[in-house]
């Protein structure tokens, strides 16, 4: 099977790459210049040219507080480039899995988010997501439509590889421990992408592979949490650790609001595909392992 997917550099993009060979597919990674999601004119030529089975558009503007300045920009990005793709995978007949993110809603629930749970964006990055989705759904319905949260991995930057960058200089960081969510790494994200990808290709007439899923790590956490489990990892390893003092929101304000209530419910995506992705503390364990290692496979 031969998956095109936007993007070169992200963490998913890279992930995907790496699970290519054992998962006996082949990534094709177009990104700037030949692919860029502010030029919808040249989707078409350069999505046909890669001669998929599958789309998957991974490409997006994600810098959450940047969003709040430039949010035309995010919205050309993350709204009508992904409008242009999914134009262009209809025109192709190709399904299209496209990536989205919690930042939809607004996580003023008390449990975790369903895909039917009504959407609410706090911010100019969340907006343009959603507006992303409503692209690609009004383009037509051969898609699959995944909301993710929390992604790290030994790619790019992240969370994981902040507080260990951190750990190294300081011995106490004060981290976020009102919001909570399903931390995601991105290799365990690949797999299931590249399951769901053979699923669409496979199987055109099943309409209940295709909709909105939540794709994400099992388990939950706040950021603290997850920042103690990074230090607890990373000491059982012999790297950097340092003390989490728990903090509010309200102690690190930031350009753009972030959702209280990251939780994403993914029973759905357990029902339609048979997937559940890893416990979150067992992934931010390999990730730390990789980072300390410099293995990034």
């Amino acid at each position: 099977m031969r998956i095109a997917v936007t993007g070169t550099t992200g963490q998913l993009v890279r992930s995907l790459i790496a699970m290519a060979p054992s998962a006996k597919v082949e990534v094709v990674a177009i990104g700037r210049p030949k692919l860029d999601l502010t030029r919808p004119d040249e989707m078409h030529k350069a999505l046909e040219q890669a001669r998929p089975d599958c789309i998957v558009n991974a490409a997006a503007y994600t810098a959450v507080d940047k969003a709040e300045s430039e949010p035309e920009l995010a919205m050309a990005i993350n709204a009508a480039g992904a409008g242009a793709v999914a134009a262009a995978a209809a025109v192709l007949r190709l399904p299209l899995v496209q990536i989205s993110t919690d930042y939809v809603f607004d996580g003023a629930l008390s449990r975790p988010w369903r895909e039917d749970d009504a959407t609410g964006p706090l911010g100019a990055y969340g907006r343009s997501k959603l507006a992303g989705e409503q692209a690609v759904a009004a383009a037509g319905d051969n898609h699959a439509i995944l909301r993710t949260a929390w992604v790290h991995s030994p790619y790019g930057g992240n969370f994981v590889k902040t507080m260990l960058r951190l750990a190294e200089s300081r011995e106490e960081l004060g981290i976020v421990a009102d919001q909570l969510g399903t931390p995601t790494y991105a290799p365990a994200l690949a797999d299931a992408v590249i399951a769901i990808a053979r699923r669409l290709a496979a199987e055109p007439r099943d309409a209940g592979l295709r909709g909105v899923f939540h794709v994400a790590g099992s388990g939950e956490t706040s950021w603290a949490g997850l920042a103690e489990a990074v230090f607890a990892a990373s000491a059982r390893l012999g790297g950097p650790s340092a003390r989490v003092r728990p903090i509010a929101t309200a102690e690190y304000p930031t350009p753009a609001r972030r959702p209280a209530n990251s939780r994403l419910d993914c029973g759905l995506l357990a029902t339609r595909y048979g997937l559940r992705l890893p416990p979150w503390q067992v992934s931010v364990e390999d990730c730390v392992a990789r980072l300390l290692t410099g293995s990034e496979c």
